[in-house]
Order: C-alpha cells, then structure tokens, then sequence
C-alpha cells in the first residue's frame, strides 16, 4: 500500500511490491511478513497471498500523484530487488521516480548483486538515494556492491542491529540508519554497538541516525545515545518534508 508512516526517518511508504524470502539473519523477525501473514486468505484483502511475492501495476504511479513532497521509503513490504521482481518494472518504478523529482525516494535492498547488475541500466537522478540493510558483520560486503551505485545518497541501515560491525568500511557512504530490533523475540542491541558506529560516522562526516533501541515494542527502549537524539540526513542534499 501507499500510506503514511511511523518511521522515524521516512515520511511515507510505497509498496508496488509486497511479499519477499528470507535472505539472511535480519529477516528472522520480519515485521512485514508478519503484519501480511494475519490476513492470509481474507478475500479482497491486500494481503489476501500473504507474504507471497505480488507486482502491484496499478500502484506504479501513486507518488505521481502526491503533489506535496515527501520523503518515501520505497517498498517498505518487500525488496524492489527481489529475484522475481521483473527487470522491465524495476526500470518501470524507476521511471516513475525519475519523474516525481519534487520527493526523496529511499529505497533499500539485502540484494546489492541483483542492484549492481541492473545499475547502469536504471535513471539515478539525485532525490533517488540507494541503501543497503546489514545486520551484522558477514554482510558487510553488501556495503562493497553499494559504493559501485552512481547514486548521490548512498546509506546503510544497520536495522534490526545483530552485532558489531568491525569490518564495514564507510568510505563512499553518505548516511548511516542504526535501530534495535522490536516485537516478540527480540533480539539484544548493544549499545557500545551503536556508540561505536556513530563515532565513525561523526569522524568520516557521515550522517548518522539512531531509529530506536527495540524492545517488546518499537517505543520502549526510546531512541536517545548518550543524552540525545540523532537525526541527522545526508548533507548532499536537504531532505523534502511534509505531505
């Protein structure tokens, strides 16, 4: 669905596609799958397939029509990346955001193979920023696939945040998104986790933003890091707000 959205770093969400698979240790919890799976079989619902795979063409050009800018996590259901996603409307969304330049599109993968493979054949206008999600530190390379992006915003959400992560390298990096995992079965954050990654980023003059320290539910471990908040947006480009 298009709708309005209660993450923090993003102002609303757009989901041409919904339902994915499982690629790595970030998924084990996934919110969407979850959300998706309680109306498997409802008739009419839109998640009527569950967490199934499902192109939605009529939903191609929902941010064509929001003439207010917005900031817009693209996909927040699924991965526009996914395998059986069809080259033709990747490049079909891309389009779509090439022509609404008065937004901020954000759009995040856990397949950086398949987005380098298809890079250069994709529009990278400037309010197309390109991230990466890396839990822990076996999936850092995925930062590597992201430097090879020509996006001007290139970001990493370290979200749900499963471990340390010594071995990513920011060179080349533009924003950093941190946050604990929440919901039933939650999985620890460190804090020396987060500490450690806002140092870098404050060294290297990379943004930096802490989304939450999870918990039982999103909002119970606050979002503070000695003292204060942290939400900071690339500096490349003034992030557009409001609907």
């Amino acid at each position: 669905m298009s709708t309005g959205s209660k993450i923090e770093w993003t102002d609303a969400t757009w989901n041409p596609v919904t339902g994915c698979l499982e690629v790595s240790p970030g998924c084990d919890h996934c919110y969407a799958r979850t959300f998706a799976e309680r109306f498997r079989g409802v008739p009419g619902h839109p998640y009527e397939q569950g967490f199934d795979l499902r192109l939605w063409y009529n939903r191609l050009e929902h941010p064509l029509k929001w003439k207010k800018p917005r900031r817009i996590f693209v996909n927040s259901m699924s991965d526009l990346f996914h395998k059986d996603v069809p080259e033709e409307f990747i490049r079909e969304a891309f389009e779509v955001m090439k022509q609404a330049d008065w937004h901020n599109f954000q759009i995040l993968t856990k397949r950086p193979q398949r987005l380098a493979s298809l890079a250069s054949t994709l529009p990278w206008p400037p309010h197309v920023w390109m991230g990466v999600s890396i839990e822990n530190d076996e999936y850092t390379w995925r930062a590597d696939y992201l430097r090879k992006i020509p996006a001007i915003v290139r970001f990493i959400s370290a979200e749900p945040l499963l471990g340390p992560l010594p071995s990513l390298r920011l060179e080349g990096i533009h924003w950093l998104i941190t946050g604990g995992e929440s919901g039933v079965g939650h999985r620890p954050c460190e804090m020396d986790w987060v500490r450690d990654l806002r140092d870098r980023c404050i060294k290297q003059n990379i943004s930096f933003f802490h989304k939450q320290w999870g918990g039982r539910t999103a909002k119970i471990g606050g979002r503070e890091l000695d003292g204060r908040t942290w939400d900071q947006y690339p500096q490349e480009l003034t992030p557009v707000s409001g609907y």
